[in-house]
């Protein structure tokens, strides 16, 4: 049996439980998951459909359902934090790894959507020790 994680919002209205078997992990730099999550890219877990235990507010939970495309964002009404959705198929489960409490086992299989990836990204990643105007 696989280890149980925990996960959640920012804000802590919407708290969550699956058991770390992942099928995929990716990070996809399509437009579309840039907009959704705000950021460089999405990072996805993949997991069956019923592997997950809602623990509290799940009534708290919007989904966004694009209508011309399979694009779908599920978030807390309180704080906006990325939540697990079932994909519109309904076939998977889609956990953002920044959900979750604990890091899963599952390392990344892939970067997708590379093509679509911003220069800002491509810039951005050396590393920096010390950011102007953060404390150390």
């Amino acid at each position: 049996m696989a280890k149980i994680i925990t996960g959640g919002c920012c804000c802590g209205d919407v708290t969550f439980t699956v058991e770390d078997n992942f099928s995929d992990f990716f990070f996809c730099h399509c437009e579309q998951c840039r907009k959704l999550t705000g950021s460089a890219h999405a990072a996805n877990l993949f997991t069956s459909a019923n592997n997950i235990n809602w623990i509290s507010g799940i009534e708290k939970i919007k989904r966004y359902d694009h209508p011309e495309r399979t694009f779908t964002q599920a978030f807390c009404e309180n704080c906006g934090s990325g939540l697990p959705f079932i994909t519109q198929g309904g076939e998977s489960l889609i956990v953002p790894a920044g959900s979750l409490n604990e890091e899963s086992v599952k390392t990344l299989d892939a970067q997708i959507f590379c093509a679509e990836q911003t220069e800002w990204h491509k810039s951005g990643l050396s590393v920096v020790n010390k950011v102007p105007g953060f404390p150390e």
